[in-house]
C-alpha cells in the first residue's frame, strides 16, 4: 500500500531551507520518493490548522518511507531542515 509523508513546515530561515532543499530533494528520489505537493497555496476551509509549507511525498509502502526518513543520506539535510524550519511530520497509508 502507498505511503505518504505530509510535512507542515514554518520556514524560519529561507537561505539555509534552500540548502536544505538542494541536499533533500535527491536523496527523495534515490529512495524511491515522489514529490506530489512542494508548498502551493492553500485554504483552510474547516477547523483552526494554520498550515505554512505543505509538502507530500508519496512512496511505494510506509516502509519504502520510513527508510528514506531514518537513512544516513537523508540525515544530514534533515539536521539543516530542523535548524532553519520547525514544524510536523506525518506518514499515512493510503491509495
Amino acid at each position: 500500500m502507498s505511503a505518504y509523508v505530509i510535512i507542515d513546515v514554518d520556514v524560519k530561515d529561507q537561505a539555509q531551507y534552500s540548502e536544505y532543499m538542494k541536499k533533500g530533494a535527491p536523496t527523495i528520489f534515490a529512495y524511491g520518493g515522489e514529490p506530489l505537493v512542494r508548498g502551493g497555496k492553500t485554504e483552510v476551509w474547516e477547523g483552526a490548522w494554520d498550515p505554512k509549507r505543505i509538502i507530500v511525498l508519496k512512496f511505494k509502502t510506509m516502509d519504502e518511507a520510513r527508510k528514506w526518513y531514518e537513512s544516513s543520506d537523508y540525515k544530514e539535510a534533515k539536521k539543516i531542515r530542523l535548524s532553519a524550519a520547525s514544524g510536523n511530520v506525518i506518514c499515512v497509508e493510503g491509495i
